[in-house]
């Protein structure tokens, strides 16, 4: 027994140092220098100026952080409902028995698996592009004028085409979330509807999305964990900071402050930090209050 817990300790040892030193100590550094005002998250714990709540209550009185956690809020609530109904749709679909459906789910997937930064290089330069992108030629092509004319990289679409674009890159994923979901759903059950005179509409409605509920807080949770940390295509899609905030996040918010990038002369790490925190928090709500609202064992077949 005594050799056993030896070898135990010695292989869970490296993985606890790991831990601590890649995820444990970067998080408590990162709240306590949120009560800390830090010009360079480099500088030694001596050269920091201890400023309590301030930074918090900089960022709520703060214009910039207020848009862009508007932003973000409208990126997860009104992309959400896009993304994952779109996916539990397309889910439904490749699992009712389908023709093909491992090329469709292929080809629905792929852009998952391209880089951000060349899918929203594509969607700016080959779809938005108001000279010779995708919707301008069609535009043109069905004699739409008016539409073809729209430059939907600026005013207010520029939000509208950045959350199109991120949706289209993201359903992908969640659609594979809901068909593992669905193809757990024993086939007794739709075999039982289908006797009962149930067609494949009523089954999705009255089977599959209730016994989905698990699966659904999952795609919940792992869409709240994207929309937090959604920088690549925010950055991609902005302007400078002082001149255009449609499309600023508040990571963006948060590069901007912590390295003074895009014309911010004061840097402070500590303010970086606060809104860090405040993100960790957001997450960690969006988790209870998920966890209480759905429950797996609200389910029985």
């Amino acid at each position: 027994m005594k050799q056993n817990k030896k070898m135990i300790v010695c292989f869970l040892t490296p993985a606890l140092i790991f831990f601590v030193a890649a995820f444990l100590y970067p998080i408590c550094r990162t709240v306590v220098m949120s009560l800390f005002k830090v010009e360079s998250i480099s500088d030694p714990v001596g050269l920091w100026e201890f400023v309590g709540l301030s930074n918090f209550a900089d960022l709520a009185e703060t214009t910039i952080f207020q848009v862009a956690m508007i932003n973000m809020l409208k990126i997860w609530l009104i992309g959400g409902i896009l993304v994952l109904s779109v996916a539990l749709l397309f889910a439904g679909i490749l699992t009712s028995g389908i023709v093909g459906k491992n090329v469709y789910r292929a080809i629905i997937y792929v852009p998952n698996i391209i880089n951000a930064v060349a899918m929203s290089t594509m969607w700016i330069n080959y779809v938005y592009n108001k000279r010779f992108g995708l919707l301008h030629n069609f535009f043109t092509w069905i004699g739409a004028d008016g539409l073809a004319k729209l430059d939907y990289m600026n005013g207010s679409l520029k939000f509208v085409s950045l959350l199109i674009a991120f949706c289209f890159g993201s359903v992908g994923y969640f659609m594979l979330i809901f068909m593992s979901g669905i193809e757990q759903i024993p086939g007794d059950v739709f075999e039982a509807a289908t006797i009962d005179g149930a067609g494949k509409i009523k089954q999705f409605f009255t089977i599959t999305c209730p016994l989905l509920k698990g699966t659904f807080k999952t795609c919940l949770t792992f869409w709240t964990v994207s929309v937090v940390g959604f920088f690549v295509w925010s950055q991609m899609w902005s302007a400078p900071l002082a001149s255009e905030m449609s499309t600023i996040t508040p990571f963006i918010y948060m590069y901007n402050v912590t390295f003074g990038t895009m014309g911010n002369v004061e840097r402070n790490g500590g303010l970086g930090a606060a809104v860090g925190v405040v993100m960790a928090l957001v997450v960690l709500v969006v988790f209870f209050v998920v966890g209480r609202l759905v429950k797996d064992d609200d389910l029985e077949l």
